[in-house]
């Protein structure tokens, strides 16, 4: 019986790796640094009230997705999105508003994050996105998720202005360093989970980056399209995508139900 459940994709909360996955994951940390930046900046909200209703919002949106016990693309995709975020505005405000090196929140996430791993594996002998089936799992991997966008926003903060490297070259840098995570995978036989987790966490930064070079000023390294502008672009783009796979999933339900 455990064996058919591990198995059973219908039962799984989180989708599955595919190109449309890696694509909205990464306008959604694009829109996340930008969207935080537009809240907390050009309205005027400051990174406290802006984390707080954020949080706010957040916290409703993972009731409705714990609420399903299967993969519902709309659900699960806002709280992508809004957990991006907040996972943001987590690291803006230790950095901003406490003062905290941004290579201290690199290394402190990346602890934390290690962490959430070590009591995730030893409580489900797996860290298999595939499995998400019940709610401790879920929970574990939405604690992930969370630690993998602050992370990658101080790291992404850390190569670009600490390091001065500028937007372009530090999403370049970790663009690079996922195709190589790739390529181990699909010829080296890098362990599939490990692939995964890696690349997650270096989409952040990735996104984030490209995310920062379009909407920052010129002055400032940036293109100067705005935040207010790349947020809608990048909204409009995940809305699409996400209908798109809602349709899609209720076809293949659909003929599913028919075979039946």
């Amino acid at each position: 019986m455990t064996a058919i459940i591990e198995h059973d994709s219908e039962l799984n909360r989180v989708p599955d790796v595919t190109i449309d996955f890696w694509l909205i994951k990464i306008m959604a940390v694009t829109m996340g640094e930008t969207a935080a930046d537009y809240l907390a900046v050009n309205l005027g909200l400051g990174l406290t009230a802006t984390s707080l209703i954020i949080a706010g919002i957040l916290i409703v949106a993972l009731i409705l997705q714990f609420a399903q016990k299967r993969y519902v693309p709309w659900a699960y995709w806002l709280a992508v999105v809004l957990i991006s975020v907040v996972g943001t505005l987590v690291t803006d405000n230790l950095v901003d508003n406490f003062g905290v090196r941004l290579e201290t929140t690199t290394i402190v996430f990346s602890v934390m994050l290690a962490l959430t791993f070590i009591a995730w594996y030893a409580s489900e002998k797996t860290l298999s996105i595939h499995t998400i089936f019940t709610t401790r799992r879920e929970i574990f991997y939405w604690l992930a998720i969370l630690f993998t966008f602050s992370l990658g926003t101080a790291a992404g903060d850390l190569v670009a202005e600490r390091f001065d490297l500028g937007y372009l070259a530090t999403g370049l840098i970790f663009g690079g360093l996922i195709a190589a995570i790739t390529l181990a995978w699909f010829f080296l036989g890098l362990n599939a989970v490990l692939a995964f987790w890696l690349a997650y966490i270096l989409t952040r930064p990735f996104g984030a980056s490209f995310g920062d070079l379009l909407s920052q000023p010129v002055e400032y390294g940036g293109m100067g399209f705005g935040t207010t502008f790349t947020s809608l672009t990048f909204l409009g783009c995940i809305l699409a995508i996400v209908l798109h796979m809602t349709l899609r999933k209720l076809i293949e339900e659909d003929e599913q139900a028919l075979l039946d």
